[in-house]
């Protein structure tokens, strides 16, 4: 479903907007322009002279759509999603293989309070922010947010590393046929999206791809013409 994709990228939007992208300032979490589309941070994505790198990755979980009732037309559904983001203290870390880029391991007082800190501003921008009413246009109802940290307590390994899953009821894709183009609500989404943002080129070109089907033009109309009995009856029993 795209729907599921532009509640993705309208967030990519709203924590990395293309405001702050163009003026290399005024980013709205401590991730600053690491915010990733469906891709874990690499290597070259780590700033070598800080202790770690805060970053952000947004991806798609799992998600479905369902008739509104046995009766119900093929447009007339309910869609639900899950969206993971996934926070991170990000490291340059390394084994025989040479070096990789990996979440932060160990316990460091420090370093949970901004993990923290950087779930607490994914929350802030989503739910509350004026920003963040991009996003929320998109979704029906949050149902549920889930807080996973990436570790392994019985071997006591741990990293700086905490997912965020958002479950959401969100509106099924909407196809106009007569029209073509993009399905809503991610039609919507891309008339939104800034000129220069990350998806409006992507879904751009995407669009492309859904073409019109015109119904053909109504030439006729046919029907009966009879004589009908009129006057009153006789109702009685």
């Amino acid at each position: 479903m795209l729907s599921v994709d532009a509640v993705r990228l309208a967030g990519v939007e709203v924590l990395c907007p293309t405001s702050a992208v163009l003026a290399h300032d005024s980013f709205p979490t401590l991730a600053g322009i690491h915010v990733f589309d469906s891709r874990a941070v690499a290597l070259q994505d780590i700033d070598p002279e800080r202790a770690f790198t805060p970053v952000l990755s947004l991806r798609s979980g799992r998600s479905s759509a369902t008739l509104r009732g046995p009766h119900a037309a093929p447009w007339d559904s309910d869609a639900d999603t899950i969206l993971e983001v996934i926070a991170e203290l990000a490291v340059v870390a390394g084994d025989d293989g040479g070096n990789f880029a990996d979440a932060m391991a160990g316990d460091d007082p420090d370093a949970r309070l901004v993990l923290g800190a950087l779930c607490a501003q994914v929350r802030s921008l989503f739910e509350r922010s004026q920003r963040g009413g991009l996003w929320r246009r998109l979704v029906k109802q949050i149902t549920e947010v889930e807080y996973i940290p990436y570790e392994i307590p019985d071997l006591g390994m741990r990293w700086q590393r905490m997912t965020m899953r958002y479950h959401l009821d969100i509106c099924d894709d909407q196809f106009d046929m007569g029209v073509g183009g993009l399905p809503e609500p991610i039609k919507s989404l891309f008339d939104a999206l800034p000129d220069e943002s990350y998806a409006k080129a992507k879904l751009s070109a995407l669009a492309a791809h859904f073409a019109a089907e015109p119904l053909p033009a109504l030439t006729e109309i046919s029907g009966t013409i009879g004589s009908v009995e009129a006057g009153l009856k006789n109702l009685s029993p």
